[in-house]
C-alpha cells in the first residue's frame, strides 16, 4: 500500500511538471510534448496532477477532451479505488 501511495504522489507531480514544460515549450515555440503523453499519464494514475496543471498553467484547457476527459478519467480511477477498497475490506 506505502508503494502505491508513493507511486500515485510521483506520478501525480510529473504530470503537473509536465503541463508545466508544454505550456513552456508552446510559449517559446519548442519542440512540445505529445498530447497523447499528456492524456496518457492521467490514465497511469496522474489525473489529478493533470488537471491541477491545466488549470494552473491555464494549458490545454479549450481542448474538449481535456477539459472533460481529465475528469472523466479522475472519475473512473476513484470509482476503481473505491471497489478495490471494498473487495479488499470483505
Amino acid at each position: 500500500m506505502h508503494i502505491l501511495l508513493v507511486y500515485l504522489i510521483l506520478i501525480n507531480i510529473i504530470a503537473f511538471a509536465l503541463y508545466g514544460i508544454d505550456k513552456h515549450r508552446a510559449i517559446t515555440h519548442k519542440w512540445r510534448i505529445s498530447e497523447r503523453m499528456l492524456i496518457g499519464v492521467a490514465l497511469i494514475g496522474g489525473s489529478i496532477g493533470a488537471i491541477c496543471g491545466m488549470n494552473w498553467f491555464h494549458h490545454k484547457t479549450k481542448h474538449w477532451y481535456f477539459k472533460y476527459g481529465l475528469p472523466v478519467i479522475l472519475l473512473v480511477q476513484i470509482v476503481v479505488c473505491l471497489l478495490l477498497w471494498n473487495s479488499f475490506l470483505v
